[in-house]
């Protein structure tokens, strides 16, 4: 049976279901309202290439509505409409509290649409650092022609002018979770729209939209997908935005596959569930590493801090941030050092990982940049799953006694610097 959702059935979908659920049953119903009339209990996959015109005049039309980012009646070809896709489409708007929202082949491909579907003429692009790498790297190259400017959260309203065309930021931040008040940057540099990079949030613990941002993107590579074994990124967006971006994607190519999209709205059932279980273990971690002596400094949102974080994120997450006594070298032996904990790129999958910013994920940044915003040689990323949170202790404990042996034995007496253990250190929120 193929699945022949319209968009605009899709965005009906999509705003009624969040207006009737919270996100709970989302996550389980976003997207598959339709199933019932169609006979089936699970979403059907429509691997269509390209679609019958009922005739020449129906097929000449719909083309040309979307090649203009609007609503075609048929398909017509994949590139231009892809029915599963869709499908996922409807289900994050709905999460989001969107009108709309458009997929991509990756995260990156979604961010590139995003600067292209805002440039203007003398455009420039205000960002917000820490960023992901490839955000950052991506805005450094000059490639689109838009100049580039560069801002801190209490700069940003002093940067933007009336030629910028977007603000953008993301929070928690890849990989200090630095995290912006977003109702007050977007007061603060209105009308100019935001674009907010919430993949380490997701839609389960924060939505940028009812906070002021017009646009909320999210890597799906990460908790939206949450096994590791698809790639692809999502916008959520007003319908008129979301029509540019539809156009952006029609141009470029850089379309999710339906198989993709298929697995996506699978996960989809359960991210709720995931995010809150990894979140449970990550605190509990947290707490454990901001009192263990190689530990230096930890970041992990604390919500209590701030009455407006509170607003923002209804949890902390799963992501840690820290910083070890002994530097690049004890960061790499701790690499070497997990067994359970894949030392790998990436996060949000149901296993935990870990990895070295500095030398992976910010590599393509700036020594100089990445030193500036706490990205260190000495700084560790932790991703946490779903793993039971004494055998991820046990892990880590492991890699720290290897990494504190290896730098005592290779180390000059008194050269590593190790907190005392009479003295253990507060859990420093990121904020």
């Amino acid at each position: 049976m193929t699945d022949r959702v319209s968009p605009e059935a899709a965005r009906h979908l999509a705003v009624s279901s969040h207006e009737a659920h919270p996100d709970a049953s989302l996550c389980v119903h976003g997207g598959r309202q339709d199933l019932r009339a169609l006979g089936v209990h699970v979403a059907p996959l429509d691997l269509s290439t390209t679609y019958p015109i009922s005739s020449l005049a129906a097929g000449t039309e719909s083309l040309d509505r979307w090649v203009e980012g609007g609503e075609g009646q048929e398909p017509v070809y994949a590139r231009l409409h892809q029915p599963t896709v869709a499908r996922w489409e409807a289900a994050v708007a709905a999460l989001e509290g969107a009108e709309e929202a458009v997929a991509f082949g990756s995260g990156m491909a979604a961010v590139t649409a995003c600067l292209l579907a805002s440039a203007g003429e003398r455009a420039n692009v205000v960002a917000v650092r820490p960023l992901y790498g490839g955000t950052d790297h991506l805005l450094g190259t000059g490639w689109f022609g838009f100049e580039n400017r560069w801002a801190t959260e209490e700069t940003v309203s002093e940067v933007v002018d009336e030629n910028t065309t977007l603000v953008v930021v993301e929070t928690p931040a890849n990989p200090t979770l630095d995290l912006v008040d977003l109702e007050r940057l977007c007061r603060r540099v209105a009308p100019c729209p935001v674009l907010v990079d919430s993949t380490f949030a997701t839609p389960i613990l924060q939505k940028p939209l009812l906070l002021g941002a017009r646009l909320s993107l999210h890597s799906a590579t990460k908790y939206l997908g949450g096994h590791g074994d698809v790639m692809a990124g999502i916008v959520a967006t007003d319908a008129e935005m979301a029509a540019r971006l539809r156009q952006v994607r029609i141009l470029t190519g850089a379309l999710l596959s339906p198989f993709a999209a298929h697995q996506l709205l699978r996960s989809l059932s359960t991210l709720e569930v995931r995010v809150l279980r990894a979140q449970a273990t990550a605190s509990q971690l947290a707490e454990r590493l901001g009192r263990h002596p190689l530990v230096t400094s930890l970041a992990y949102p604390d919500l209590s801090r701030e009455p407006w974080l509170r607003r923002q994120m209804k949890g902390p997450g799963a992501m840690i941030a820290f910083e070890l006594a002994g530097g690049f070298e004890a960061a790499a032996a701790v690499l070497r050092g997990v067994e359970m904990i894949t030392p790998a790129v990436s996060l949000g999958s149901c296993d935990t990982l870990i990895q070295h910013p500095a030398g992976l994920t910010h590599r393509v940044v700036s020594e100089t940049d990445r030193t500036a915003h706490g990205i260190s040689p000495g700084l560790l990323r932790l991703s946490v799953g779903l793993e039971a949170v004494e055998d991820l202790w046990a892990d880590l404990e492991r890699a720290f006694h290897r990494a504190a042996t290896e730098a005592v034995r290779e180390a000059p007496t008194g050269s590593l610097q190790r907190r005392s253990d009479n003295a253990p250190s507060e859990v420093e929120p990121a904020l």
